[in-house]
């Protein structure tokens, strides 16, 4: 591993890592990767692989009109345009060629519609006025294989349990990492650690809006998420930002895995509040649900009826008929004989909370939700049966929490090349950062499904070119 021989460095082999490997490598680029765990893929290997992109030929062939513009324009505006308006133009104009680049090298998304992230094809990513999330077939596997396939055959080298201590600076440009006791120099380094979801002090530190579920928070990013990039930062003087940022996914108290394994709750089911009154609609996206339940005083709850628990599917961890019983066995999920007695279990206003029930029971399950528009997101993920009425008791509420920890957003301060920059806004020479490492992209409201791996993928790529292109002038 020591010596002079290499012309990137690259420090992660998750999603952003192995696009700028397998970028620079493709270039006639001699690469280095360096993972800190036995096997690549990060939280890619658990992702659905879908990617938000705008003006792709998918797109084109279903007659989705879009384009970076149009992209860049609600990207902004969904942020309230606390982002770096640079930084975002280049990575919404950067998502097709990136996506289009991997189409070319195998990956599959067929010009199809797609109901949900597990589906391939074009579907509904979040909030997006036009659908722009790109689900490729074989999913977040499949976009890990194919790069990690495309690096080596292009000659990359990769190294397992090889987790970076720091960083070789010399003349104020960056031009190694150390392993060990062992140094690695390269003309340039690319950070692409992932987040630090696993670290609870620093999630404490730069993302205290996960301390509101309590212990009912878990995590479902790669285990490497444990803050390297920041570690790193430090000995540069990096820059930061996006701190207080992340991305919680409103859960049930009772789920305590991904939704591969946990299940999902039954569709029959409505959120309401500490008055008693439905707040939201319940499958709106996670790129804003969780800002919805914050705003909201007191505890909050999901509530469902026997018939909706009985209609859930055996096989998964959270979301079953037995697990629901066993919980309301335990006390942990309220159950009631009427909606008075629940109403009174939870601490809601009883009259208020039963006309609540009444006033959903006479719209969604009969084809329309006026007050919030829940039969356009159903419609949108394929649901076509009617959902049924909240009328067979028991009755049951659990306590809603922002329960499921995806990703961070607190990283190094970087520029359109992804280029890190110091405290001051200077480049750091040699050094660059992507995925979760790189700050400045995923921002205060993540914009939906594939928001978090475009980030990885695009500027993982244009790391992994801008830091070969930079490892040649200095050579």
């Amino acid at each position: 591993m020591s010596g002079d021989e290499w012309d990137l460095i690259v420090v992660g082999a998750g999603g952003a890592g192995l696009s700028a490997a397998a970028s620079a490598a493709e270039r006639g680029g001699r690469v280095l990767v360096l993972e800190a765990e036995d096997a690549v893929g990060g939280s890619m290997s658990l992702a659905a692989g879908m990617f938000t992109a705008a003006g792709t030929r998918v797109q084109e062939a279903l007659g989705v009109e879009d384009s970076p513009d149009r992209f860049f324009q609600h990207y902004m505006d969904l942020n309230q345009w606390r982002l770096q308006p640079g930084l975002i133009r280049t990575f919404c104009e950067a998502t097709a060629p990136t996506l289009h680049w991997m189409m070319d090298l195998g990956l599959e998304v067929p010009a199809q519609r797609s109901t949900n992230a597990h589906m391939p094809g074009l579907g509904h990513a979040g909030v997006e006025d036009v659908w722009r999330g790109h689900t490729p077939a074989g999913e977040g596997f499949a976009v890990v294989e194919l790069l990690e396939r495309t690096m080596r055959t292009h000659g990359a080298e990769l190294a397992l349990g090889a987790r970076v201590d720091g960083l070789v600076v010399e003349g104020g440009r960056v031009c190694g990492v150390r392993v060990g006791g062992e140094e690695a120099r390269a003309g340039a380094v690319v950070v692409a650690s992932g987040g630090f979801a696993h670290d609870r002090d620093l999630v404490d530190r730069y993302f205290p809006a996960a301390r509101a579920a309590g212990e009912h928070l878990f995590v479902v990013a790669g285990a490497g998420s444990r803050g390297d990039h920041l570690r790193l930062a430090e000995q540069v003087g990096a820059g930061l930002t996006g701190q207080g940022w992340g991305l919680l996914l409103v859960t049930a108290y009772l789920q305590r895995h991904h939704h591969w394994d946990s299940g999902f709750p039954p569709l029959s089911r409505i959120n309401v509040n500490s008055t008693g009154q439905r707040f939201m609609d319940e499958d709106v996206s996670y790129a804003v649900s969780a800002g919805i339940l914050a705003d909201q005083e007191g505890p909050c709850w999901m509530v469902f009826d026997e018939a909706a628990r009985l209609s859930l599917p055996e096989g998964f961890l959270d979301w079953t008929p037995e697990r629901v019983h066993e919980e309301a066995e335990a006390g942990r999920t309220h159950r009631a004989d009427d909606l008075a007695a629940l109403a009174a279990a939870i601490g809601v206003p009883g009259s208020t909370f039963v006309r609540t029930v009444e006033r959903w029971n006479q719209t969604l399950p009969h084809g329309l939700d006026p007050e919030f528009q829940r039969h356009l997101t159903l419609a949108a993920k394929g649901v076509a049966t009617p959902l049924t009425e909240l009328g067979t008791p028991p009755f049951y509420a659990a306590l809603l929490v922002p329960g499921e920890l995806v990703c961070t957003h607190t990283g190094l301060r970087i520029d359109s090349r992804a280029r890190v920059l110091d405290v001051r806004g200077d480049v750091v020479a040699g050094l660059y950062a992507a995925g979760e490492a790189g700050g400045g992209v995923l921002g205060n409201r993540y914009v939906g499904g594939g928001n978090a791996i475009a980030n990885s993928l695009t500027l993982g790529r244009i790391a992994g070119l801008d830091g070969l292109e930079h490892a040649g002038r200095s050579a």
